[in-house]
């Protein structure tokens, strides 16, 4: 069961038997708790937490990059009727979920699939997939700010990894420092609070990179399918980066 689910978009095959084991998952009304157990995607209904999900077998897998807009929110549905980033792509043949989020105040590049497997490998921090951002922050960020940011800032759920900071610019006329800030970690708000910390807030935050992507032309509000290549490349990323990890580990 937890194979169909992860392949119809809702989590990874381990987050799906973790839901399994929480007793939110039904098969035809009744709650299941065992992971493992088989069923027919044409004739069984599957709800998670009281929604139905869609199992058919032939369900497309679909991989699509999206420069979010401010002001849009990185869920599928919103509490508070906020447009969200399915109302950007609209109808498709499968449904999709983010991988992973950007908060309402900030743009760019952000992951939809319906690929569970693959969206736990970009998100899990043991993978440790690389993250992009230009920044706008208030003020003259000196060299020694960037270093703090480099080396890891103190927060309040502890300290941050390493960081890769480079100077991209600074505008006199509204006295912000423009830079372009790697990470690979994925706490809440991370930059934002990073920046906070060594004292120059943000005033802009566009992801522009995520592994292997890039988002050159692709323009706000608007979404493309992931070329083979390019889901060739953020496999074998993730791959690689699940190998160096544990070689990290053992050493």
């Amino acid at each position: 069961m937890q194979k169909a689910l992860a392949a119809a978009g809702v989590a990874s095959r381990r987050a799906c038997a973790e839901l399994i084991k929480q007793g939110r998952v039904a098969v035809n009304g009744r709650v299941v708790t065992e992971p493992g157990q088989p069923i027919d995607p044409a004739s069984d209904v599957v709800t998670v937490d009281g929604e139905r999900i869609a199992l058919e077998s032939a369900q497309p897998l679909l991989y699509l990059m999206l420069n979010k807009p401010v002001g849009v929110v990185s869920t599928v549905q919103d509490p508070q009727g906020r447009p969200t980033v399915l109302d950007i792509v609209g109808p498709l043949p499968a449904r999709v979920y983010p991988v992973g989020r950007l908060d309402i105040n900030s743009s760019g590049l952000l992951l939809l699939t319906n690929d569970g497997d693959l969206a736990y490998k970009l998100t899990h921090p043991r993978f440790e997939i690389p993250k992009t951002y230009r920044v706008v922050a208030k003020g003259f960020v000196g060299p020694e700010a960037a270093r703090h940011l480099a080396e890891g800032v103190w927060l309040e759920d502890g300290p941050t990894a390493p960081a890769e900071v480079r100077f991209v610019d600074y505008d006199k006329g509204t006295q912000s420092t423009i830079l372009d800030i790697t990470i690979r970690e994925g706490r809440n708000r991370q930059v934002r609070r990073m920046m906070e910390a060594v004292g120059h807030p943000v005033r802009q935050l566009t992801r522009i990179g995520f592994g292997n992507l890039r988002l050159k032309g692709l323009a706000p509000g608007t979404w493309r399918k992931l070329r083979p290549d390019e889901l060739d490349a953020l496999r074998a990323l993730a791959d690689q980066q699940l190998l160096l990890t544990q070689k990290k580990r053992r050493s």
